[in-house]
C-alpha cells in the first residue's frame, strides 16, 4: 500500500502489462490442501508512528491507559515492526536517519524488525515506481550499483548501532517491475528488474547473511498474475527468501482466492509467504479534511470495530491455513493528527485517507477486539 490517493488506480494497475485475463482468472480454483503451520511474524506497518508522536499524539489501550503504542501493540500480538524507507523525501520522514532512530526503539521493545525499500522519494506501488531525484538520470547499468550501495548503506548502517533487520524488501509492492522505466517490465522482458533485485539481494546478505529478503507484489488477487511475476523473475536467476504479497478484500477478492494464491506460490517456489500488508475499515466516516482511500466494506463484515477485527481474524486464518508465515498489518497506528497527511511534499497540509483503516480510533484509543494471532 502506498498512500490514499492509491485507492483509484490500484485495480487498474493491477493489470498494467501483465498477462491478459483469462477464463482461468474468474474462476477460484479448487482449494489446494496445505498443513496449516502457524503465523510466527505478527506484524504492523507503523511507518507513520514516529511523526505522530513528535507531533504530540496520543495512544490508548483498550481501557483506556495513555502508552506507547509499540507497547499497545505488542499487547495483543505484535512481534514484528515494519518500517519504510525513502531516499530523500521531502518531509524528513521515513528516510535513513528516522528508520534508524526508531529502530532503536523498535529493537529495544523486543520486536523484530523488516525494513521496507521503496528505492523513492515517495510512494512506490504498483501504478508508480518514481525513481528518486539522485538516480533520474541513470540507466540500468547505474540503478543496479544504486540500489546495491544504498541498499548496503542502509542495511550496514542498521547492524552498527545493533539493530540488525531481520527481513528486508527489495521493492514495494512491483507488480510490473521497480525505478520506472528502466526496471519496468515490459513485453514480458525480466531482464532489467532480475538486474535489480540481484543487486538488492546481494548487498542484504553482504550486509548479514541471516537478513531474509522479500520480493513484495500486490499479486493477491489471482493466480495468473503471481505466477507471471514469480515464474518471470525466477527464470531469470532471481534469489529470494520470502514470497510477500498484499491483500485488501476490497481490491483483492475472496478469502477462497486469497488461500489458493498463497498455497500455489507457497508450492510452486517452494518458499515462505507473508501477507507484508492488509486492512480493513472499522467505520465509513472520515475523521479529516481528507477523503478515506476505502468507504466500502466487503461481504459479511461491517464498518465497524467488530467488523474490522473479524475480517483481520479471518485473513490471518487464511494465511495461516494455507501455510503462510506472517501478516502484516498496514498502518494501524495512522490515526488522524494534523500534520501527518500522506504526502511527504506536503506532510503538513496533505491530510490522511487511512483514518478509518486503523486500528486506533480518531482519538487515538485502540479496537479492543483487535488481535495477531499466531
Amino acid at each position: 500500500m502506498s498512500g490514499p490517493e492509491r485507492a483509484a488506480r490500484a485495480v487498474l494497475a493491477l493489470t498494467t502489462a501483465v498477462l491478459p485475463l483469462t477464463a482461468s482468472t474468474l474462476t477460484t480454483p479448487a482449494p489446494t490442501a496445505v498443513a496449516a503451520g502457524s503465523l510466527t511474524m505478527l506484524g504492523a506497518d507503523v511507518s507513520t508512528a514516529q511523526r505522530a508522536l513528535d507531533l504530540g499524539a496520543k495512544y490508548y489501550d483498550a481501557s483506556g491507559t495513555a502508552r506507547d503504542p509499540l507497547d499497545v501493540l505488542k499487547g495483543v500480538g505484535v512481534n514484528y515492526v515494519r518500517l519504510r524507507v525513502w531516499n530523500n523525501p521531502r518531509s524528513g520522514y521515513n528516510n535513513k536517519a528516522k528508520v534508524l532512530a526508531y529502530a532503536r526503539t523498535v529493537k529495544a521493545k523486543g520486536l523484530k524488525l523488516l525494513v521496507d525499500f521503496h528505492y523513492s522519494d515517495t510512494w512506490a506501488d504498483p501504478g508508480k515506481q518514481y525513481k528518486p531525484a539522485a538516480w533520474a538520470s541513470h540507466g540500468i547499468g547505474q540503478l543496479r550499483t544504486d540500489v546495491h550501495d544504498y541498499t548496503y548503506d542502509v542495511c550496514t548502517a542498521l547492524k552498527a548501532q545493533g539493530t540488525t533487520p531481520d527481513s528486508v524488501q527489495i521493492g514495494n509492492e512491483i507488480n510490473v517491475g521497480m525505478l520506472w522505466n528502466d526496471g519496468k517490465v515490459i513485453n514480458n522482458d525480466f531482464t532489467n528488474l532480475s538486474l535489480l533485485l540481484k543487486a538488492g539481494y546481494d548487498a542484504t546478505k553482504a550486509c548479514d547473511s541471516g537478513t531474509e529478503v522479500m520480493v513484495h507484489t500486490a499479486n493477491a488477487d489471482n493466480l495468473d498474475h503471481a505466477r507471471w511475476f514469480y515464474d518471470g523473475i525466477r527464470s531469470k536467476g532471481v534469489a529470494w527468501d520470502i514470497t510477500a504479497l498484499s491483500y485488501y478484500c476490497s481490491w483483492h477478492g475472496t478469502l477462497a482466492n486469497l488461500y489458493n494464491v498463497i498455497a500455489d506460490v507457497r508450492s510452486r517456489y517452494g518458499k515462505d509467504v507473508v501477507l507484508a500488508e492488509t486492512a480493513y475499515p472499522f467505520t465509513d466516516q472520515n475523521a479529516d479534511g481528507t477523503g478515506n482511500s476505502i468507504t466500502t466494506g466487503c461481504a459479511d463484515y461491517p464498518l465497524t470495530p467488530t467488523g474490522q477485527a473479524t475480517n483481520f481474524a479471518h485473513v490471518q486464518n487464511t494465511a495461516r491455513d494455507a501455510g503462510a508465515i506472517g501478516v502484516f498489518y498496514w498502518e494501524p497506528t495512522w490515526y488522524a493528527v494534523p500534520g501527518n497527511g500522506w504526502d511527504p511534499a506536503d506532510i503538513n497540509g496533505s491530510g490522511n485517507g487511512w483514518d478509518n483503516m486503523a486500528v486506533f480510533d480518531r482519538d487515538g484509543r485502540l479496537n479492543p477486539h483487535i488481535r495477531w494471532t499466531p
